[in-house]
């Protein structure tokens, strides 16, 4: 399975994930919180990190289910 990033992005409809890359979204949410919810479990699946973006399309956050090169130290 391709370890593609999951995106949480703005949508006409409220809020999608959107897999690194993809045209379409694969699913749309009311809320930014349900999107996050269904990405991070995607992203988890899928050993991938998510990637949360602001309305306005700016990144809020990442978090990484993978293998991350560069884990946090503590």
């Amino acid at each position: 399975m391709t370890r593609k990033n999951q995106h949480v992005v703005p949508h006409q409809d409220g809020w999608a994930v959107r897999g690194a890359g993809n045209q379409r979204a694969t699913s749309v949410h009311q809320t930014q919180q349900e999107a996050i919810d269904a990405g991070r479990g995607i992203a988890r699946n899928q050993h991938s990190e998510l990637v949360i973006h602001r309305p306005n399309g700016q990144i809020r956050d990442k978090d990484s289910h993978g293998h991350d090169p560069n884990p946090p130290k503590g």
